[in-house]
């Protein structure tokens, strides 16, 4: 396996409540031999700005990104939602060499393993019933998984990752590509609706006997985690990243 010097991007939300996450990217990426370097100076992607209709405001806060993580093969994040918004989004910014090359290096991990590196088994073990939930934007945003209203194969590199745990079984569930509610800034305008989407997602994989909802956006799972908690469900949330790190063979 090729190694490459990686810039680790570790999302707000992640650094500040789920920092085993961030962990278990680092250790899963240094497992299969990258150098993996966490700039200090990192902020935020700027795709809460954006989203929130302050884009001009979050122009310095791309520059600062981009300064960051010019110099490396990769940047690399737990999060297809902060992929997307690099990829996609900075285009507001002038082309430049080094912004081109982030946009065109910047890869959600689950996309990096088997785009890049090309993982098929990491020889876990991970004994137990797992629900798949696909984020927007890395479904639709990154293609991380085909699209129920497209007439085209299946796929699913989460699924491609997952599969060959040994003792896990990958649940099928009713609306497996449905949005869980959370949606950034939408969850805080519109929190009645997010809520209720939110258990709507839930009730699915608790329908199917799901034992742990993994997703390769922490937000999604933070969103869903807040309702299991109020309602004192035994469900499970994990980071795919967490599964992936999980003992090996």
């Amino acid at each position: 396996m090729k190694k490459h010097k990686i810039g680790l991007f570790i999302p707000c939300y992640i650094d500040l409540f789920y920092p085993q996450v961030g962990i278990a990217t680092l250790e899963l990426l240094e497992k299969l031999g990258q150098e993996v370097e966490y700039p200090a100076k990192q902020t935020c992607c700027g795709q809460p700005l954006a989203n929130s209709g302050s884009e001009k405001e979050a122009i310095a806060t791309y520059r600062n990104f981009v300064r960051n993580f010019q110099d490396f093969d990769y940047i690399v994040t737990p999060s297809g939602s902060c992929a997307y918004h690099v990829r996609r989004h900075y285009d507001v910014l002038e082309q430049t060499d080094a912004v081109k090359k982030v946009r065109e290096t910047t890869y959600e991990l689950c996309e990096f393993l088997t785009d890049i590196l090309q993982v098929d088994d990491l020889q876990i073990r991970f004994p137990h019933k797992v629900g798949v939930h696909n984020s927007c934007h890395g479904l639709r945003g990154l293609k991380l998984a085909s699209a129920s209203e497209l007439v085209e194969q299946r796929y699913s590199k989460l699924r491609r990752l997952l599969e060959k745990a040994e003792g896990i079984e990958i649940v099928e569930l009713d609306r497996n590509d449905e949005c869980c509610g959370f949606g950034g800034t939408f969850s805080v305008f519109e929190p009645d609706l997010s809520a209720k989407m939110g258990k709507d997602r839930i009730s699915d994989h608790e329908r199917n006997g799901v034992e742990v909802i993994t997703a390769a956006d922490m937000s999604c799972l933070m969103h869903l985690e807040g309702i299991i908690r109020r309602q004192k469900k035994q469900i499970q949330v994990k980071h795919i990243a967490e599964i992936l790190n999980s003992n090996s063979l």
